[in-house]
């Protein structure tokens, strides 16, 4: 139900009245809807080097709690990944607040808006790596793939002889990703180096053009594969995100949605939410044939995980989802389990 507020007669208010005396009549009010304001989402990361760790997250949650932003910030020594949600001018100066304490003066954020919160809470996380590839000689920090703007992309990923790679997850290739390209079928980037030591090799694929969510994925992957002696090897400036924002969706050679960690799921050009369901348990996207099938469940299984869940684990999900459309009748949101 929307606040509303009422407009008094100008005529009426002004009149010289007694003091604490109130006028009898007031003129019709009308209703006045406030819009609510549209919450900011801000996608980043930088590779950097960063020092006391316990400390530095102790200012961060301190900052984000104060300022109301919700999300997910992981720091390492190797640099600092997030998105982050909140009201625009608060997400504005937790930003500040990360250049200022990481010394990170410059790096590059991505905006979106959504009307809902997509985050339930805040985790601010100390990890050995913000994004894990398990191979401790890779460092963005000293060498890096060729980056290519999202408006020259297109013509990149025209040349017959550039191997394209999806470094994102199966579930997340499921969803959408550009025409073409080679889905390697991890199901977490740890696997990426396995699948290209086994399937690709220097001497064949002289030239690789690889792309991610939001960039991240790609510096590492492209770290790593140079140091195995791949000669050319570019990534997307910004990741899919950036190419959705930037190129018309009457030029764009990506098909489906982008998933995204957070309650949106995935989004389309423009950075518009796309309306994908997934398994919770799972991260499965689902569609019409999952969604009728046999192993489906609602927040329990899906077709891809029925058969592996344990009965703990399905029992465990059928408490939460109990407990989600519980709240849902309270007009509440369940947090689920903290972690």
């Amino acid at each position: 139900m929307p606040r509303l507020f009422w407009k008094v007669s100008r005529s009426l208010t002004e009149r010289t009245l007694p003091t604490g005396q109130f006028p009898l009549r007031l003129a019709m009010a009308l209703p006045m809807t406030v819009q609510p304001v549209p919450i900011a989402v801000a996608a980043f990361y930088r590779f950097h080097r960063l020092m006391d760790l316990p400390g530095l997250r102790s200012a961060l949650q301190e900052l984000c709690e104060a300022k109301g932003v919700r999300g997910i910030l992981l720091l390492a020594p190797e640099g600092f990944n997030g998105t982050l949600a909140g009201e625009p001018q608060a997400l504005d100066a937790v930003l500040a607040g990360i250049r200022a304490h990481t010394g990170a003066a410059a790096f590059e954020v991505k905006f979106s808006s959504t009307a809902k919160p997509p985050f339930r809470r805040l985790k601010v996380r100390i990890k050995k790596e913000i994004v894990t590839i398990g191979v401790p000689s890779v460092d963005p920090v000293a060498v890096v793939g060729t980056y290519v703007e999202p408006q020259d992309w297109n013509a990149l990923i025209a040349d017959p002889d550039m191997l394209l790679i999806d470094t994102r997850n199966a579930y997340e290739v499921a969803i959408g990703t550009f025409d073409g390209a080679l889905n390697p079928e991890t199901r977490s980037f740890g696997e990426f180096p396995a699948y290209v030591r086994n399937t690709l090799d220097p001497a064949r694929h002289r030239k690789v053009a690889m792309f991610c969510t939001g960039g991240i994925r790609c510096e590492k992957a492209s770290s790593f594969m140079l140091a195995q002696g791949f000669e050319q090897v570019f990534h997307l400036k910004g990741g899919i995100l950036n190419y959705l924002e930037t190129v018309p969706e009457t030029e764009s050679r990506w098909s489906g949605g982008c998933f995204v960690f957070d309650e949106r799921v995935a989004v389309g050009h423009g950075l518009e939410v796309q309306p994908v369901r997934f398994c919770l348990s799972c991260n499965t996207p689902l569609d019409a044939t999952a969604l009728a099938s046999s192993g489906y469940e609602d927040g329990v299984s899906c077709p891809a995980c029925v058969a592996r869940l344990t009965d703990q684990q399905k029992a465990s999900a059928r408490e939460r989802q109990r407990q989600v459309e519980l709240a849902a009748k309270r007009g509440g949101r369940h947090l689920g389990p903290r972690g």
